[in-house]
């Protein structure tokens, strides 16, 4: 995602304010297949063909359809493609802001609580401080790291940069960092304000992240093949430098735990994506319709929107919602577009260069579909 900085205009916060084909179908088990489903199957299939990676998955529901088409360069692993865990990257964020919002909507805390009051409760407080809703908004005037976090990582940059930087100097970083722009009025990605996020809620909650994440988020939400650390050949992919050939080590993202640590299988992430869809009678639904809502738009004539969780583009039939991510060797997409039932995760097991086609066929099968 960019890290260009843009003048923000928050809107109101709404805490008040080739091998696999796996169709999971409502329908009678007999039903035959209709020309429908071939032509998603193919449209599938060409996505898929079209990523150049040693492993490639899009999984899509439709109107709680689901169809699974995998591939890729390399020979099928051991473990079937749809049954590994995928490192979300960036994508991870929106888990962090639906934990956020549930928080906020169930009075356990409330978004505009100052973030340093939480990690230094004895230390001087600001007269603009930087709110918990500020930082899931990238509007902290937070960098997208720390200003070390490069010295520090470089003797591994190429294998596990974020490992060597802990929570507590995150946490640091954070308390020393003095904006150069009052909070809320501009508008910076930052994977550094994200990571701070994660940090005061634990701090807010007296839990720490892995047991918060899960016992608010993931439990509740059925999402057993999803984890917060890596796990093996066995349950793990595993991902690809540039050239698409040479591994890396499993991510290990240091105290970048909310900001990126999420990892999960193609149908974990399409139960996750479907609660989105339909929030109706679920656990967390005044949470899951809260973070559809815009809380923020930026840009020329403001038309980036954001909300707590997604950005939000408009499209014919309503809005697309949509988070990216990327590792060093893995990447993710994730969307849903609530007016036509539709959700899409897509993985693959390769860091893309700037021409990046895996987001590209992604977002443009989620855009017409």
């Amino acid at each position: 995602m960019t890290t260009r900085t843009h003048p923000a205009r928050p809107a109101p916060w709404p805490e008040e304010p080739d091998e696999l084909l796996d169709v999971t179908d409502p329908l009678p088990s007999d039903s035959p297949a209709t020309p429908d489903d071939e032509a998603l199957r193919r449209r599938l299939d060409a996505a898929v063909d079209a990523v150049d990676a040693p492993d490639v998955v899009f999984a899509l529901s439709r109107h709680g359809r689901r169809t699974l088409r995998t591939g890729g360069t390399a020979p099928p692993p051991p473990v079937p493609r749809h049954q590994l865990r995928y490192e979300l990257g960036s994508a991870s964020k929106t888990f962090t802001g639906l934990l956020l919002a549930h928080l906020t909507r169930t009075g356990a805390l409330s978004a505009g609580l100052p973030a340093a009051a939480l990690l230094d409760p004895a230390g001087r407080s600001d007269g603009d401080p930087v709110t918990l809703a500020h930082l899931i908004t990238h509007t902290a005037g937070l960098p997208a790291l720390p200003a070390d976090f490069f010295v520090r990582g470089l003797p591994v940059w190429h294998t596990n940069p974020y490992a060597r930087y802990p929570a507590e100097r995150v946490v640091d970083a954070f308390l020393r960092h003095r904006p150069r722009h009052r909070p809320g009025t501009r508008w910076h990605y930052s994977n550094f304000g994200v990571a701070v996020l994660g940090h005061a809620l634990a701090a807010a909650t007296g839990t720490p992240w892995d047991a918060l994440l899960t016992g608010q988020v993931l439990r509740p939400l059925g999402l057993g093949g999803t984890a917060l650390g890596p796990g093996g050949p066995d349950t793990d992919a595993t991902g690809h430098r540039k050239d698409g050939t040479t591994p890396v080590p499993p991510l290990a993202v240091g105290g970048f735990q909310a900001a990126g640590a999420v990892r999960a299988d193609p149908h974990d992430l399409l139960t996750f994506l479907e609660a989105h869809l339909d929030p109706s009678g679920r656990p967390l639904a005044d949470a899951l319709r809260a973070v559809r809502r815009p809380v923020l738009r930026r840009g020329i004539g403001h038309r980036h929107v954001h909300t707590v969780a997604w950005f939000q583009h408009p499209t014919e039939h309503g809005p697309m919602y949509f988070h990216g991510g990327a590792t060093l060797g893995q990447q993710a997409f994730l969307g849903f577009r609530p007016a036509t039932g539709t959700a899409l995760a897509a993985l693959c097991t390769r860091r893309f260069r700037a021409r990046d086609t895996f987001v590209a066929t992604a977002y443009a099968l989620l855009a017409e579909l």
